[in-house]
């Protein structure tokens, strides 16, 4: 079994550090972070640790910090990846479970318990409204879209071109694969949410998804 850990990065020298001390028994080489464009000391922090450090001279996007490490998975024969954000949203300690249900999708979404109690009101109404699209459009039902806490298998990385670029690359990535016939299941995640600085631009992110979308339903 080679599964890697993609760890998209984006200025986060007040995270990275915390999140990488928490793994254990995983082989350091197979955790990929994606220095997307930091000002900060992300990738010196990042490199102590002895983690594969891809890095981009820009910020390109979310979207484009996965398709990097993609890249990297299918040259180097790993089996499958798992995606989760630098920011101490998603756990360490729950990947076990992803790994675990692999075998189960090709797929697997972290999915949160969502409820007004535990999530912001627009984040909660955000969420419902995407995952009801990116269910009806991918023919399976996605219970948390906005998830990036996930198990992708390299069968579909090699099989769906990407061609959006930031947060809604995520979505992208179900719908295509719905649509083409690849199994999306789910795993239960803890919900944490951080209250710092976030570059998410609902209004245009919004916009984004709309118009993948609409595109997804002429392909």
């Amino acid at each position: 079994m080679k599964i890697a850990i993609i760890i998209p990065a984006y200025n986060e020298e007040k995270n990275i550090e915390e999140l990488l001390k928490r793994f254990k028994d995983f082989p350091m080489k197979n955790i990929i972070v994606v220095d997307d464009g930091s000002s900060d000391r992300t990738s010196s922090i990042a490199e102590r640790y002895r983690v594969t450090l891809l890095k981009h001279k820009k910020n390109l996007g979310k979207g484009m910090a996965h398709k990097t490490a993609f890249e990297y998975v299918l040259k180097n024969y790993f089996e499958g990846v798992i995606t989760m954000d630098a920011d101490g949203q998603h756990a360490p300690e729950e990947i076990e479970r992803f790994i675990k249900a692999k075998d189960s999708a090709d797929i697997l979404v972290g999915t949160r318990r969502m409820a007004l109690t535990n999530m912001p009101m627009k984040r909660y109404l955000s969420n419902k409204v995407s995952s009801l699209v990116v269910s009806l459009i991918a023919s399976q039902r996605v219970f948390d879209s906005q998830s990036g806490f996930r198990y992708i298998s390299s069968e579909v990385l090699r099989n769906i071109p990407l061609k959006t670029r930031r947060f809604d690359t995520e979505s992208e990535i179900l719908i295509k694969a719905g649509r083409i016939g690849f199994k999306i299941g789910y795993v239960p995640i803890s919900t944490i949410y951080r209250e710092e600085k976030s570059y998410i631009n609902p209004l245009l992110d919004t916009f984004r998804f709309i118009g993948l979308a609409c595109r997804s339903l002429f392909e």
